[in-house]
């Protein structure tokens, strides 16, 4: 009998010992090869299945006469559990496949039955809807399985029918329209194209500017839409909304029109508090009113992960947060009439957009050729002192926009990045590393994109260049014993054995093929479109980084609960004995990816043994 399921997932926790002793001795286990049909929409289930290994795919039924891709609604991956609502009802109503090779735990609907007939909590969670669901989970604090929640689209019921009003229309009628329709915003049609307006734009237009109410509204819209298709995520509404700064996103179906997604409205489904963050973040007019709405992000990393957020949704949430937080802080303390010629960057993992937890700083200036500014350096000074009460800790390698030696003209930093790129030594290879997953965040991008653009060109078929990027993935060991079982049975730097080969690597195809992206999740999808790694070698190694940065995640949240000052000072050390069976069996598979990966880029580039 396997004897790693997890009972302490929920709804499994719900059961006392009795039921959770009888569910164990009664469990089945099915093994199902990639793309065999688990369960077909119309069929009778054997009961819920829990996966403890694989990915499986849940989509509509085929209907007959049509020839159509099935659209796939969710994706179900290790703990996740699927077919009880078919269970209870006696009838599949959706396929479920294996998407890849999958072990599953097989809970008899007798079983299930007879569970929630003993359990009426147990019952009320396969039964009632998300509310019910988060009610029990606040109850009883457990994690609430929230993989079904997170997965919602766009297209979920949260789409508005836009107020739409022709080229041609005044200011004077559009205001009129808009309050009879109780609407803040609208979009304007010129030609084929589309353009918003919104209540703030009709004012300045008005106050600022002084146009008269006769001015044809189309001549004050904005053109520049930010949309999002109907399928996309939610979740990635929110992202782009504050990424972007804005309240509400076009929804665009190609080049159909669909609708409008409103902040309020993703607000509302959501039931982070990511939301408050963001506005006391935009609202922040002085150092002190920003430190009290950045002191909530740790706040918000333990609430997304005890609600089960997959570690990719968090990261990207959190770099955006990160991200506005540093670009508030350098709008209030650099001057605006310096703002358009310089240009902060952030580097390292918080360029990548990767770190969940606050890592150390790794940031730097890029300013206009000529720039005189002779506050330049106390004013940088102040910034970095400022992130470190802010909870930014410092760069142990001072790599920091407080170190002269970072802050830049485009001219001098380009002869940097040249120079490094043309040495050898290991650490000019290192601050080129840092360097090229650079993002701007704040003053003008223009000037880094310059810097970016004139050194992707500079590096087209150095084949020598690349052979000495690359060898750094091959530095670490890959903890395997002979037989392919994990070397250590204390403790593994996750960021040696795993996360370091497939980023450094990854960074290195990314740079030879002049992608611009810095995410490697991001980077690893390019690739695969660019055919410079097999699809499935892709996906591959996209699981064993999420794999990865989740464990590190898990522990690093757990050290520093367990710290008086709240940090974790081992973040990249996983603490072996604390993992289930299952939770190792992964992190081996995972490690014999980056092994194999690690082979890929020995051949690729001439690396040798």
């Amino acid at each position: 009998m396997p004897t790693s399921f997890n009972m302490e997932t929920m709804p499994f926790s719900l059961l006392d010992e009795n039921e959770q002793q009888l569910l164990r001795q009664r469990l089945d286990i099915g093994y199902y090869q990639s793309g065999e049909t688990i369960l077909a929409a119309g069929d009778e289930p054997e009961g819920v299945y829990i996966i403890l290994k694989g990915k499986v795919s849940e989509s509509e039924a085929q209907q007959e006469g049509v020839d159509a891709p099935q659209h796939i609604f969710v994706h179900y991956t290790n703990e996740d559990y699927f077919g009880a609502w078919s269970a209870i009802r006696g009838t599949a109503i959706h396929n479920f496949i294996a998407e890849e090779e999958t072990i599953c735990h097989i809970l008899s609907t007798k079983t299930l039955l007879d569970l929630m007939s003993s359990n009426s909590l147990f019952a009320d969670y396969f039964q009632q809807n998300l509310a019910a669901k988060s009610e029990i989970v606040a109850q009883h604090g457990a994690e609430q399985d929230m993989a079904e929640f997170m997965l919602a689209r766009v297209s979920s019921g949260v789409i508005r029918e836009p107020l739409i009003i022709l080229e041609g229309t005044s200011i004077f009628d559009a205001t009129t329209l808009m309050r009879e329709k109780k609407s803040d915003c609208m979009l304007v049609k010129r030609g084929n194209r589309y353009g918003m307006v919104t209540g703030t734009d009709l004012l300045d237009a008005l106050v600022i500017r002084q146009q008269p109410q006769s001015t044809d509204v189309a001549d004050v819209a904005s053109y520049r839409l930010i949309t999002i298709d109907p399928e996309d995520y939610l979740f990635n509404a929110l992202i782009v909304m504050t990424q972007q700064h804005i309240e509400r996103v076009v929804v665009m179906r190609r080049e159909e029109l669909v609708g409008i997604v409103e902040l309020t409205d993703v607000l509302s489904y959501f039931s982070s508090h990511s939301h408050v963050i963001g506005l006391r973040i935009e609202r922040a007019q002085t150092v002190d009113d920003l430190h009290e709405a950045a002191e909530g992000l740790n706040d918000l990393i333990k609430a997304l992960v005890s609600q089960g957020v997959k570690a990719r949704f968090a990261m990207d949430l959190l770099a955006a947060m990160n991200g506005r937080i540093m670009a508030k802080l350098f709008d209030i303390v650099v001057p605006a009439d310096m703002l358009p010629h310089v240009c902060l960057v952030v580097m390292g993992s918080e360029g990548r957009g990767e770190q969940i937890m606050k890592t150390d700083q790794d940031n730097a200036i890029i300013h206009r050729d000529g720039l005189v500014w002779p506050g330049m350096q106390e004013t940088m000074e102040r910034y970095s002192r400022t992130l470190i009460e802010f909870g930014f800790p410092p760069c142990p390698g001072n790599i920091m926009v407080s170190n002269p030696y970072w802050v830049n003209s485009l001219g001098d930093w380009t002869q940097r990045m040249s120079d490094w790129a043309e040495s050898c030594s290991g650490e000019a290879l290192m601050n080129l590393a840092i360097a090229v997953d650079a993002k701007p965040v704040a003053g003008n991008p223009a000037i880094f994109k310059a810097g970016r653009n004139w050194f992707m060109r500079h590096l087209r078929n150095n084949d020598v260049f690349f052979s000495h990027f690359a060898k750094a993935s091959l530095e670490f060991d890959t903890p395997l014993t002979l037989f392919g079982n994990l070397k250590d049975k204390g403790q593994l730097d996750i960021k040696k054995a795993g996360i370091f080969p497939i980023v450094h690597g990854i960074r290195t195809m990314a740079m030879q093929y002049r992608i611009k992206a810095t995410n490697t999740f991001k980077r690893i999808e390019a690739l695969v479109e660019e055919g410079q790694l097999k699809e499935k070698h892709g996906r591959e190694l996209e699981e064993a980084l999420g794999l990865f940065i989740q464990l590190r995640l898990r522990q690093q949240l757990k050290r520093s609960e367990c710290s008086d000052e709240g940090i974790d000072l081992t973040p990249n050390i996983i603490d072996l004995q604390s993992l289930d069976k299952m939770e190792r069996d992964l992190l081996r598979d995972a490690l014999h990816i980056v092994k194999g990966f690690k082979k890929h880029l020995g051949l690729r580039y001439h690396l040798g043994g």
